[in-house]
């Protein structure tokens, strides 16, 4: 096991280089970059772009002289060659150092750790509301395969799954965030401007509060995956054979599901927590977080591509790519605790 794991941390180096360098590649034929956006930003206001005060002649038009030019592309570093420029952004992220936003002219490190409690709010509660409901309820429609109760909530879990959640979110607005009906919750920020003088369950209800309807919104079209799933995965186990065998030796048949088909089925489910976990706190929706003014790692990501600020663009890719590959590690990893009959050096 200690051979498969360094063998797997090894592999994660060249795969991190990979995936940065097939990212840089794109980013250098990717038009409209961070210098011509500054340039034409600058001759938006003129570089002699106020108005003349004699004449009142606007002269934003005028163009940006080739030394001015020079001093811009040298700020961003655009005045080496791109393999230079690749190696030093290798080397700078092997320290952890992922540079400074052109745009927000803080550092990366900085602006991801300012957005993040945003996504983790969306994520941690999204992802513990999903499992805490779908496992429960897939397990009630195998027990109760066929049955009424497990044709109503198909149709429901469905249903939710075929409604796209920023549909939701602008019905919920409609609805109860004053937009023609009522005014019931918050329309933006995680939390109220009187939120430090709020006393201690003051403060959780608030909080609540306002992620209500962005939760709402992130775990009705998520029920309907998991809960199929775990449904379909004790289906396959309480058909088997062992569970045939367990009832004519005439076992409850409470020690036979718990017992036996319980821990069985879960193998699959468990071993997607660690993904399910990291990707819930990573994969935050920028829709979501534009509908409900949520200032998360998702409007962030967006907003870097657009205005092509691309030491966030690559930051962000490296931190999430880095812990993806260590989540899959972690995953496989899984399989051995919950199945010991799991062995990677097998052949």
């Amino acid at each position: 096991m200690a051979a498969y794991i360094l063998k797997r941390l090894l592999l994660m180096v060249p795969t991190l280089v990979g995936i940065l360098l097939v990212s840089f590649v794109v980013i250098q034929f990717v038009p409209g970059g961070p210098v011509e956006q500054l340039v034409q930003e600058l001759r938006g206001r003129g570089a002699g772009g106020e108005v003349a005060a004699t004449s009142n002649v606007y002269r934003g038009s005028q163009g940006v002289d080739p030394e001015r030019l020079a001093e811009i592309r040298a700020l961003y570093g655009f005045d080496r060659p791109a393999h230079e420029r690749f190696l030093d952004m290798l080397w700078r992220y092997l320290r952890f150092d992922l540079g400074t936003s052109y745009f927000h002219h803080k550092g990366v490190w900085e602006l991801i750790v300012e957005k993040l409690p945003v996504s983790m709010s969306l994520g941690l509660w999204s992802f513990l509301i999903t499992y805490a409901v779908s496992i429960p309820l897939g397990i009630a429609k195998a027990v109760r395969n066929g049955s009424r109760f497990d044709l109503v909530t198909s149709t429901a879990i469905l249903v939710g799954y075929a409604i796209p959640g920023f549909v939701l979110g602008v019905a919920l607005l409609v609805l109860f965030g004053g937009g023609s009906f009522l005014q019931v919750f918050p329309l933006r920020g995680l939390t109220s401007d009187n939120f430090a003088e709020l006393s201690l369950m003051g403060q959780v209800l608030d909080y609540f509060w306002h992620l209500a309807m962005p939760l709402a919104c992130l775990v009705v079209g998520s029920f309907a995956v998991t809960t199929m799933l775990t449904k379909n995965v004790f289906l396959e186990e309480i058909r088997k054979q062992y569970v045939l065998v367990a009832r004519a030796k005439g076992l409850p048949e409470r020690r036979v599901f718990y017992r036996h088909v319980f821990r069985n089925a879960l193998i699959p489910l468990v071993t997607a927590f660690p993904a399910a976990f990291v990707g819930a706190f990573f994969a935050g929706s920028l829709l979501i977080e534009t509908i409900f003014s949520l200032d998360g790692l998702g409007l962030l990501s967006y907003e870097a591509v657009i205005r092509r600020d691309y030491p966030v663009v690559l930051g962000a890719l490296y931190v999430f790519s880095l812990i993806g590959l260590v989540t899959k590690l972690v995953t496989d990893l899984c399989y051995t605790w919950v199945d010991p009959r799991v062995k990677f050096d097998a052949a």
